[in-house]
């Protein structure tokens, strides 16, 4: 079954917990602390694979899960980080947040994204010895792995997309110049699905052909099948446009595809183009010449227009090496354009110090990513642990914003919003 879009729930490796843990001697204080850090979780890694064709295989499985870490045990044992999960996708991949955002694209085989990050693993209480602080008692949590949801939308990457009113005759052309086997039906809306096929031309070279399911006047608005299938438009290195030479108003057909692809979110009527009447084998040429003339008076200057049988094979070689050179020229000027402009990572630069105290009627709540990250690495069941985070959060300024807030004894503190753990002044 081919799936194009879903939606999916990630959950990265939790970090493991660091170990309390002193050498075993005659006063147990005095052996020293030697508890071992906790393993970091797994990450999710998606991967581009051209051995995938779908996203079928996540509609049963939506929850993709990486291992955590583990955690850290006596004798300065570290625990063991978690395996990352790779999962293999289809090439042409974009991932989308849930706020529309595009995340990544994989566009080329073998290309990878890490789209959740293991938590780091807590310190054991070895590594928290210092010249004041002999018999540390004290080691954090392994922080939470990432938890999120993604949408996948696989956009095709096709030489040539197929495009049409249902019955022009897409699939019964596709059929006839590759091995695709879509099915064919006289009514509209048979193909439900898009399908690739592999034409051969000459010797040495082939085409990818997509064709797209039917497009109605409003795709582009969500009515009938091609709102959910114009994406794999936007990668075609050329728009084969099909037209039933049969149909009442050619110049009306022609019109509504194009008002769809300009009315999607990209202008698709930009991209590469040729108009084809199908269905000829049936007709004479003066009738053929006739509506080859309507459509060149409303077709964009310099379209191509043929008119061909997929029956008979009329016309059809000469239409496939005139694709082949616009997709050649097009796939050159993309590699050339591509190797002119130097690509670089946009980075989110925020200030991790950062920190913000809001007084409420039950106490004061403090937000910031430093010391949330640290909270989420406390013990709140343990003493030494919630001293430590207080100590951290003194160092951090953050004690002496809550008595300039007029903090008093006995006041809660609320740490992150939604709450990580409390603590009281």
């Amino acid at each position: 079954m081919f799936v194009d879009k879903v939606l999916i729930q990630l959950k990265a490796g939790d970090g493991g917990d660091g170990a309390v843990s002193f050498r075993h001697e005659i006063y147990v204080d005095k052996g020293g602390p030697d508890g071992g850090d906790g393993g970091d979780g797994g990450d999710i890694i998606l991967q581009a694979s051209r051995n995938q064709n779908t996203l079928a295989a996540f509609r049963f499985q939506k929850l993709l899960k990486a291992e955590p870490g583990k955690s850290g045990s006596k004798q300065r044992k570290h625990g063991r980080s978690g395996k990352d999960l790779i999962v293999q996708i289809p090439v042409g991949t974009a991932i989308v947040d849930s706020e529309g955002q595009v995340l990544a694209d994989l566009t080329n085989d073998g290309q990878k994204a890490i789209v959740a990050r293991g938590g780091k693993g807590g310190f054991g209480n070895a590594h928290f010895t210092s010249s004041t602080r002999q018999v540390p008692r004290v080691a954090e949590k392994g922080e939470d792995g990432d938890e999120l949801e993604l949408v996948l939308e696989l956009k095709m990457i096709a030489d040539v997309g197929l495009v049409g009113l249902p019955n022009a005759g897409k699939s019964t052309f596709l059929a006839s110049i590759s091995n695709a086997r879509p099915e064919i039906a006289d009514y509209p809306f048979t193909t439900l699905t898009p399908n690739l096929g592999v034409v051969d031309i000459g010797d040495s070279s082939s085409l990818l052909v997509a064709d797209i399911p039917g497009i109605i006047e409003g795709a582009s608005e969500g009515k009938g099948l091609g709102d959910e299938f114009l994406r794999h438009v936007e990668r075609t290195g050329v728009l084969l446009h099909l037209i039933d030479s049969y149909d009442e108003d050619v110049v009306g057909a022609f019109k509504t595809i194009q008002n769809e692809l300009k009315a999607y979110k990209i202008d698709l009527t930009k991209r590469p183009q040729m108009v084809v009447l199908t269905k000829i084998e049936g007709l004479d040429d003066e009738i053929i010449s006739d509506l080859t003339k309507k459509l060149k008076k409303v077709a964009p200057k310099g379209t191509e227009i043929m008119a061909i049988s997929s029956f008979s094979k009329q016309n059809i070689p000469l239409l496939l090496k005139k694709l082949k050179t616009i997709v050649d020229l097009e796939r050159a000027t993309q590699v050339s354009i591509e190797a002119e402009t130097e690509s670089l990572p946009v980075l989110t630069i925020s200030n991790e110090e950062a920190w913000h105290v809001e007084k409420t009627k039950t106490g004061f709540v403090v937000t910031g990513k430093k010391i949330e990250r640290f909270a989420h690495r406390t013990d709140f069941e343990s003493f030494h642990g919630t001293q430590r985070l207080r100590d951290i959060m003194k160092k951090m300024g953050i004690m002496h914003g809550l008595i300039r807030d007029d903090i008093e004894p006995g006041d809660k503190i609320t740490i992150g919003n939604p709450t990580i753990g409390k603590l009281e002044y």
